[in-house]
């Protein structure tokens, strides 16, 4: 499979190149388009050693004469004028974790973790207890990994481990897990999936052609997960903050695995009744394989939070500095916001995807001022107004960060939780997440 072909990668970044990469080996004639020329210039000298014809601009709809397979990185919608036109002409349209699972053993275990929030620390803390266990697990996917990198060192009875973003769902096709958790559904990406019940239907996709020997982990305490798990073929297992049918839940300030208590909250590094909604899910995952209870507890008891998710960067003059540039939904920032009580300083700002603020509303209660940027500044500045809350507009991060440091005193929070995507400015929440650090570690 996937040799002796004429293929198309149309977006290049991380997945695109680490695409064509592969491909080249299996004696393919690949073409890879993207409208940004500004990549990585090494990624670009090596993929033209290989044989990989580069089209940096415009593109046309010639280039899909002869195509085989069209790839296509997984933040470009398949209303995209080439995409339409591939599909328009019977070419098989999938992405590159698609094409790269089609080419690993049949024999692994294959574990997908997704949902509206969560899913980064959820599959961080299970690799790091399946690493602790000494099985032999690889982290791949949408927290930063691309799947295509790893098909050469991923051998028979392995286990796979795989973050799954909304983007990357849309276009799956024979991909299947043997272990599939779905933290939360909350509105999250309605710009590109169109509504809430497309956005549902694409996560449901995350059990697509699982068997009753499939385990499906899913969050008992939110409705849409409920609702749209009923007509699955998977086995369930819950976990739940609340309800002690669960597989996994919480009791007070313990969680109980099987109706036996596995640990304290006041054990556990990560804080917060999110994080132990991930926790469970990692929990309930690590027991399938038949990991020790010491084994987990040793974990949790170690495991720090997620770079870019509510992550401690430093103390200032007294003031407590964080960096949640992953919060790329007003969710998000409910979670980070509803992690803190003391006064807070709130960066937020990003692409404007014309969702509302209004969510936040009964989290800005210890919110003292607000600094926005970005091309939302204007609507973030009139939900303030309308909240008699202070805001301050910018239009840099860093600018944003440095009005926040002005106006801080010793006992306050700075977060930025952005609750919007990064890409009006950034090629992605981590590099904004980085600036950020960079220019707090620097005063």
């Amino acid at each position: 499979m996937f040799e002796n072909n004429k293929i198309f990668i149309l977006g290049m970044a991380r997945s695109g190149y680490e695409a064509a990469k592969l491909l080249a080996t299996r004696n393919n004639k690949i073409i890879l388009n993207d409208k940004n020329p500004d990549q990585d210039k090494n990624h670009i000298e090596e993929l033209k050693k290989l044989g990989v014809t580069l089209i940096f601009g415009d593109y046309n709809l010639d280039m899909l004469n002869g195509i085989d397979y069209v790839i296509k990185n997984p933040g470009i919608k398949d209303s995209h004028e080439l995409i339409s036109k591939a599909k328009e002409l019977g070419i098989p349209v999938i992405n590159e974790v698609e094409m790269a699972y089609r080419l690993l053993p049949k024999d692994i275990t294959l574990i997908g973790v997704t949902g509206s929030n969560g899913k980064t620390t959820t599959t961080s803390l299970i690799y790091e207890i399946l690493k602790n266990a000494k099985l032999p697990v690889t982290l791949a996917g949408n927290i930063g990994y691309p799947l295509s990198a790893y098909v050469k060192d991923i051998k028979s009875k392995d286990i796979l481990l795989m973050e799954i973003s909304i983007q990357q769902l849309c276009n799956f096709d024979k991909f299947k897990t043997n272990i599939s958790v779905l933290t939360n559904i909350f509105d999250a990406h309605l710009d590109f999936v169109g509504s809430k019940e497309n956005y549902i239907n694409i996560k449901k996709r995350i059990f697509s052609h699982h068997k009753k020997e499939d385990l499906a982990v899913l969050n008992y305490d939110n409705k849409d997960v409920l609702n749209s798990t009923n007509d699955i073929l998977s086995y369930k297992e819950y976990f739940s903050k609340n309800n002690t049918n669960a597989k996994c839940y919480m009791i007070d300030n313990d969680i109980y695995y099987d109706n036996k208590k596995l640990i304290s909250t006041s054990d556990i590094l990560l804080k917060g009744n999110h994080n132990y909604e991930n926790v469970m899910a990692a929990i309930i995952v690590a027991k399938r394989l038949n990991v020790s209870d010491e084994v987990i507890i040793n974990t949790l008891k170690n495991f720090k939070s997620v770079e870019h998710r509510i992550e401690f960067v430093r103390e200032l003059n007294g003031v407590k500095i964080y960096n949640d540039s992953k919060a790329t939904n007003v969710t998000a920032t409910q979670i980070a916001l509803s992690s803190f009580k003391e006064p807070t300083i709130l960066l937020l700002g990003g692409l404007d995807r014309k969702h509302s603020f209004d969510g936040l509303i009964k989290y800005m209660n210890n919110v003292k001022l607000v600094v926005c940027y970005g091309e939302t500044k204007n609507r973030i500045k009139e939900f303030c107004d309308n909240l008699n809350i202070e805001c301050i507009v910018k239009d840099t991060l860093v600018e944003s960060a440095e009005v926040a440091i002005n106006n801080s005193i010793k006992g306050d929070v700075i977060l930025l939780s952005p609750a919007c995507a990064s890409w009006d400015q950034f090629k992605d929440f981590e590099e904004r997440g980085r600036v950020f650090k960079e220019y707090i570690n620097n005063k």
